[in-house]
């Protein structure tokens, strides 16, 4: 059985035609300075930072790197960057807690295994692409949100790519992805993940979200 998992570069793309946002005017130098200032004192911003960092190097070195060699440079600042196990219990829902624990294990596993490779497959080539950070987090009770855009290259306008961050510190860790500003990446994975185990139950996921990650890492 294969999940479904929508490409993330061609879901940005796509948004990209219909968003309405435009791009800020450039800020004088002593309001750049501040707002790094700003960003370099927040955790929650500077883990994003941190992560399109090392997204763009990997997107100009897609093709010396290949489909497996970015998912390679990629895996320990996504490992770092996302909370991937409460992701996965948050996108399986109520039916976690039925999971025995090798099932939860391996449920973790699999979707950590398809989030890198999903980000190897899609973003695979530099076209000018900048991605922007809100240095100002937003409060959401004991979380934060930080906004981002991505300016794709042409004269496609700037995508709203919002996270919704978790922890404190240097414990701070996505939990969500907001595309468009307001596409929760939970909620869709939530739909895909209920399906599977209602089909097959956890046994289902876990070798569907394995089987999208070996397709993605071949190059598919």
């Amino acid at each position: 059985m294969t999940i479904s998992v929508t490409g993330v570069r061609g879901r940005i793309i796509a948004a990209a035609v219909l968003a309405l946002a435009l791009a800020g005017p450039t800020l004088p130098a002593s309001a750049q300075s501040a707002a790094a200032t700003a960003e370099a004192a927040d955790p929650a911003v500077a883990k994003v930072k941190t992560f399109y960092d090392t997204l763009l190097a990997g997107m100009k070195q897609a093709k010396q790197l290949g489909v497996k060699g970015r998912a390679e440079k990629l895996d320990p600042v996504i490992k770092s960057t996302f909370d991937l196990a409460t992701m996965t219990r948050l996108a399986v829902g109520p039916t976690w807690e039925k999971f025995t624990p090798d099932q939860q294990k391996g449920a973790i596993d699999a979707f950590t295994k398809v989030t890198i490779a999903t980000y190897a497959n899609q973003f695979d080539g530099f076209n000018g692409e900048v991605f922007d950070v809100d240095p100002t987090p937003k409060a959401r009770g004991a979380d934060k949100i930080v906004e981002t855009k991505l300016t794709p290259g042409g004269d496609n306008p700037p995508v709203p790519l919002n996270y919704l961050i978790r922890g404190q510190g240097d414990q701070a860790r996505i939990v969500d992805v907001y595309l468009n500003g307001t596409i929760s990446q939970l909620a869709t994975r939530r739909s895909e993940f209920s399906a599977a185990v209602q089909q097959g139950g956890a046994d289902a996921l876990i070798q569907g979200l394995q089987q999208q990650a070996e397709k993605l890492l071949s190059g598919a």
